[in-house]
């Protein structure tokens, strides 16, 4: 039984410190995740033009 009343303290102190954390609001994910995709995709267009130029230089090189 000293288990059950452990487990159940143990949820309230959970649910203690959820209470304390402080979420984001819906236009900060909003933004947040607009920013995120912009960099992966200006990130993605860099890798994409970098990778393009060393394939031209290496083929260059052998001669393929």
């Amino acid at each position: 039984m000293m288990g059950i009343k452990r487990f159940f303290s143990f949820l309230g102190e959970v649910r203690a410190e959820v209470d304390k954390v402080t979420w984001a609001s819906r236009q900060e994910v909003v933004i947040t995740t607009i920013v995120v995709f912009a960099i992966a995709l200006v990130a993605s267009l860099f890798f994409a033009l970098v990778d393009t130029g060393w394939y031209r230089v290496i083929h260059a090189i052998i001669g393929r």
